[in-house]
C-alpha cells in the first residue's frame, strides 16, 4: 500500500436542510475522521472531518483548504462541481435508504394536474436551494416548471405538506424516506403524489480539485468501501447517518450531469 501524502486532509460533510449543525455533529464526526483513517490505513489524525448545515458554509469550507474531501448530496454536487472542480470518487448509502433516490412532488389532491399548474406556486424541499436540480434533473420528464415558482429549501418538510393538505399553493419534493412516511399523515388523505423521478444518485463523495492525490484517493475508496464490516467503522458511519460506502454509479451521474449541464446551455 502506497503512503499516504504527508498533508492532512479535511473530510467536509456538507447537507443543507438535514438536522444538526456544525457544532453538535463534531464528536461523531471526529469519530468518522478517525475510522475512515484506520479504513484507508492512513497515519493517524492524516483526517479531520467536519459538517456544515448550510449551502455557504460548505462552500467557504470546501475552498478554504487544498487537501479536501467532500461528502454532499447530489443537488449540491451538481451545482458546484465546476466551481469547486468536484471530481465523484464513491457514493454513500444514507441509513435506512439506498444508493439511488427517487424524489416525490407532492401537492393536494387534485390541484396540480400538469406541470403548468404551479405557475406562482411555492415549492419546497431539502433539494429546493438548487432550483434547477428539480426542474432538470428530477423531474424534466414531467414537464417544464414555470419560472414563476418560488423554490424554499427546507427540511421542514411537515409543516409543508400540512399547508398543502389545507389547500395552500405550495407543493413538497419529498426524498424516498420522507415519501414512505406520507401515508402515516392524518392529513395523508388530502395529498397525492404529483411526479416522480427516476432513481439518482444520493450522496457523494469526491475529491476537490488536485490537492488530494490520485494515490490517496484510490487508497481511501478502497477503504471506505470495507469500512461497514468492521464494527468500529460501522457504528462511526451509524453515527452520521450512513450505511456504508458503494461503488460510484457511473451512468447514473452521468445522466444528472447531462441534464443538469443543459439548464446552463440556454
Amino acid at each position: 500500500m502506497a503512503a499516504a501524502s504527508t498533508r492532512p486532509v479535511t473530510l467536509v460533510i456538507c447537507a443543507p436542510g438535514y438536522p444538526s449543525n456544525t457544532k453538535e455533529a463534531q464528536p461523531s464526526m471526529d469519530r468518522l475522521a478517525d475510522a475512515v483513517t484506520h479504513a484507508a490505513g492512513w497515519p493517524a489524525r492524516h483526517l479531520t472531518a467536519e459538517y456544515q448545515e448550510s449551502e455557504q458554509g460548505g462552500l467557504a469550507r470546501i475552498k478554504a483548504n487544498p487537501e479536501t474531501l467532500a461528502l454532499v448530496p447530489l443537488p449540491f454536487y451538481l451545482a458546484h462541481a465546476t466551481e469547486l472542480k468536484l471530481l465523484p470518487r464513491t457514493q454513500a448509502v444514507p441509513k435506512g435508504g439506498e444508493a439511488s433516490e427517487t424524489w416525490s412532488l407532492v401537492a393536494k389532491k387534485g390541484r396540480v394536474t400538469s406541470a403548468a399548474a404551479l405557475s406562482g406556486w411555492q415549492i419546497a424541499g431539502l433539494p429546493a436551494y438548487v432550483p434547477d436540480f428539480v426542474r432538470k434533473v428530477a423531474l424534466p420528464a414531467w414537464g417544464e416548471i414555470p419560472p414563476t415558482a418560488v423554490f424554499l429549501p427546507t427540511g421542514q418538510v411537515l409543516s409543508m405538506l400540512r399547508k398543502a393538505a389545507s389547500g395552500a399553493n405550495i407543493a413538497v419534493v419529498l426524498d424516498s424516506t420522507q415519501a414512505a412516511a406520507l401515508s402515516s399523515l392524518p392529513f395523508a388523505a388530502d395529498l397525492e403524489v404529483v411526479a416522480k423521478s427516476d432513481p439518482l444518485p444520493a450522496v457523494v463523495l469526491c475529491t476537490a480539485g488536485p490537492g488530494v492525490s490520485a494515490a490517496d484517493a484510490r487508497t481511501l475508496v478502497a477503504g471506505l468501501l470495507k469500512m461497514h464490516e468492521s464494527a468500529e467503522g460501522a457504528a462511526a458511519l451509524d453515527a452520521v447517518r450512513l450505511a456504508r460506502f458503494v461503488p460510484l454509479d457511473d451512468r447514473g451521474l452521468a445522466t444528472a450531469r447531462t441534464r443538469y449541464d443543459l439548464t446552463k446551455t440556454k
